[in-house]
């Protein structure tokens, strides 16, 4: 079983709110029996803990990702030895993607066909249509 932890994290100020980002996590992951989307908030190390989960998967997309990374698998590891985090990288053709980027295509309508999954990108045009942003 693949557990996705959706975060509620107060020092961010995503375009959608937690509530959105778990239903277009899950709508693109319906097809997927295994996988199972959950908000959370607090610590990741104690979501996975009280799952009974083996690892925690992480991606990283550009080197400057690795160092902050590399600090919150360490700081996980000593708030439990037993939390081993995996580190995925992405394919070549969207290493340079950031959700910034996405957003500012987004914004001014650009083709997102190749970017991101229909649902997704659906919920993005709408998002901005609605809204002064």
């Amino acid at each position: 079983k693949v557990y996705v932890a959706v975060a509620l994290n107060p020092q961010k100020h995503p375009l959608f709110d937690l509530n959105e980002r778990v239903e277009m996590v899950r709508a693109v992951t319906k097809e997927l029996p295994r996988v199972e989307v959950e908000p959370f908030h607090g610590l990741l190390v104690q979501f996975v803990r009280d799952r009974g989960a083996d690892a925690i998967i992480r991606g990283l997309r550009a080197v400057s990702d690795f160092e902050f990374e590399l600090q919150v698998a360490l700081m996980n590891r000593n708030l439990d030895p037993s939390a081993e985090t995996v580190f995925l990288m992405p394919s070549q053709e969207y290493i340079y993607l950031t959700s910034t980027i996405i957003k500012e295509v987004a914004r001014f309508g650009g083709a997102l066909g190749d970017l991101l999954h229909p649902d997704v990108a659906r919920h993005l045009i709408a998002k901005f249509k609605s809204s002064s942003l």
